[in-house]
């Protein structure tokens, strides 16, 4: 079971991380792009949104489903405490369940930052796309 808390920490917390990065270099991309967009350019309003909305459903996917991996980081932190707390016989450290538990709130912690970063990112992006949006129909009434 030792190679669990190397999977909470490296694992879980690392694929948090990566999706991080992931997430802030599509938000970058889509916002380089959008200051970029001219709307004279399309030709009807649905091939517009088209366009505006590519990749964002992979900043939305990672905001819904950050904390259940965070989550997941969270049990399987308290299952290996557990684990170790039964092979003592009860008669365990305090520091060592301490150690334990704080893997486990780690992994939550990271779960819920990762999420806010991408919700707010995800709804700055939307709000731009609409406002596009609003603008062209309001050029092509």
């Amino acid at each position: 079971m030792e190679w669990l808390s190397g999977a909470v920490d490296y694992g879980i917390i690392g694929f948090l991380l990566v999706l991080n990065v992931v997430v802030v270099a599509v938000a970058l991309e889509r916002a380089i792009f959008y200051r970029g967009v001219r709307i004279e350019q399309f030709k009807d309003i649905k091939s517009m949104e088209l366009v505006l909305s590519e990749k964002l459903f992979v900043i939305a996917s990672v905001g819904s489903n950050a904390p259940y991996l965070g989550l997941l980081g969270t049990v399987l932190g308290i299952m290996l405490t557990f684990y170790q707390i039964g092979l003592d016989a009860g008669a365990m450290d305090t520091g060592k369940i301490m150690i334990g538990l704080a893997l486990a709130l780690k992994a939550t912690a990271v779960g819920l930052v990762v999420a806010l970063v991408a919700v707010v990112l995800y709804n700055t992006l939307l709000r731009k796309a609409k406002v596009l949006m609003l603008r062209w129909e309001i050029a092509n009434g």
